[in-house]
């Protein structure tokens, strides 16, 4: 019971996490999506049946679990975002370790992104 309400609980915080993505540009909404599924099919398979039946996200949900596949549009608006958080963080005052981290790490995450399979 214990660990149905853990997996609940993630469920939960990543599809509010999903859901603000929808709301806030920047946010990502696909990625909180696969994470409340993924901890759905361990402690609520309702909520994991509902995902992966939604119009939108449904499909994203399935070519990633099926294939690790990402869309092109999805990889080009990612690797933009990123682009833009590490521009943005040379403007704004931030903490030079972050602007560092940042710099390395956005660039990495986006390589990983274009070695995955396209759907």
């Amino acid at each position: 019971m214990l660990m149905k309400l853990l997996w609940r609980s993630v469920a939960s915080l990543a599809l509010g996490l999903g859901a603000l993505g929808v709301l806030l540009p920047g946010l990502p909404t696909t990625p909180f999506l696969l994470v409340a599924a993924w901890a759905g099919s361990r402690g609520w398979p309702e909520l994991e049946a509902r995902l992966l039946k939604h119009e939108k996200y449904g499909p994203l949900i399935r070519n990633w679990r099926d294939h690790r596949a990402v869309p092109r549009r999805a990889k080009w608006l990612a690797s933009g975002l990123m682009l833009s958080s590490i521009l943005m963080i040379w403007l704004l005052p931030a903490p030079m370790i972050l602007r560092w981290f940042l710099s390395l790490f956005l660039p990495c995450v986006a390589l990983w992104l274009w070695t995955r399979r396209e759907s």
